[in-house]
């Protein structure tokens, strides 16, 4: 499945390491979303196999993701 998100969002993820490969349907390099606080702060699961991303940020004893694109698919397509 191809998932659509804004182009505004997809200009903003300049550290994508990946190359977008969750539009594609990848879902290999999204993190889990443990919660979601107002469609804007993304409390995440990282694989512990996952490499490091620019877009995870630690919060106390959880991580956050900053990712555009990621936020968006999560927000449209609770994926």
């Amino acid at each position: 499945m191809n998932y659509q998100v804004s182009e505004k969002n997809i200009m903003s993820t300049v550290n994508c390491k990946d190359n977008f490969s969750c539009l594609d349907g990848s879902s290999e390099c999204l993190c889990e979303v443990e919660d979601c606080s107002n469609g804007s702060v993304h409390f995440i699961t990282p694989p512990v196999d996952r490499q490091m991303c620019g877009y995870k940020l630690a919060f106390g004893n959880s991580y956050v993701c900053n990712c555009p694109v990621r936020k968006e698919l999560y927000n449209r397509y609770r994926i």
